[in-house]
């Protein structure tokens, strides 16, 4: 895996890379998060794809600008990123904020994406939840007990969090204007029409997985974009919280190879 950066509109915009395939995957990782996030699922892709992780502008070791870090400013910054990693007719796979952001520019520039996996997507839920609260709270107060209490939250699974998980978070909301990016993008959130109206527009097949404890973006919200999604399937995974893909990376990736028809 190699670590890789371009510049966009002046800024330093951090990526990692592996596989050497024709086809590119695309993974984008949610608020506050980085490109180590998806970690245990990048080797099990990068058989069959060139994947490409960025860490979205604003977030892990990307630059991050004095800016209102709208979803119109996320999605124009992914049209650049593509542009400029030479990304066409990839298949994108966008989890939390990272999946409104990645239903966003499919919805503008369809020719682009082949195929969207999003996993438990923001952008119908309006009300806070109690494990998003403690993840705010960590990432404006990025200590120990505050970000492990947040992860074990945000999984559900009473299990121990992994310290590179904690350790990693607490570094990159420590970094200059890390905190800034992070509250602008909630509000930018907050003030953002939801997402409905933008999916029946979508004629990109998509696949939504979600977990079925999820305590962030609670399941229930998967309905609404089943409904407004034309050509959409949809999988629970059982016993898992907020990121499947990093709580059962196995049952994951065999989900996503199976909707890519690669086995």
């Amino acid at each position: 895996m190699e670590e890789k950066f371009l510049r966009i509109d002046e800024n330093d915009i951090r990526y990692l890379e592996s596989g050497s395939s024709k086809k590119t995957l695309v993974l984008i990782h949610g608020l506050g998060a980085s490109a180590e996030r998806w970690d245990k699922v990048i080797p099990l892709f990068s058989k069959y794809f060139r994947v490409i992780i960025p860490d979205l502008i604003g977030f892990g070791y990307s630059d991050k600008p004095l800016a209102d870090y709208t979803l119109d400013f996320f999605s124009s910054f992914l049209e650049k990123f593509f542009a400029a990693a030479n990304i066409q007719n990839s298949i994108v796979i966008g989890s939390s904020l990272g999946g409104q952001i990645a239903a966003e520019y499919t919805a503008e520039h369809p020719q682009n994406v082949e195929k969207l996996i999003l996993v438990s997507p923001s952008g119908v839920m309006k009300k806070s939840t109690p494990a998003l609260d403690a993840y705010i709270m960590a990432a404006l107060y990025p200590n120990e007990q505050n970000a492990k209490n947040a992860f074990e939250l945000m999984e559900s699974s009473g299990k121990d969090i992994d310290d590179n998980i904690v350790n990693g978070f607490i570094e990159r909301m420590k970094l200059p204007n890390a905190k800034l990016a992070f509250m602008s993008t909630l509000l930018g959130l907050k003030n953002a029409k939801v997402i409905t109206q933008k999916l029946q527009t979508m004629i990109t097949p998509t696949l939504i997985i979600w977990g079925s404890d999820d305590p962030v973006i609670p399941i229930q919200h998967a309905d609404e974009f089943v409904a407004s999604i034309k050509d959409c399937r949809f999988l629970r995974m059982d016993n898992c919280g907020h990121t499947p893909y990093v709580q059962d990376p196995e049952t994951f990736a065999s989900y996503v190879l199976g909707f890519l028809n690669v086995h």
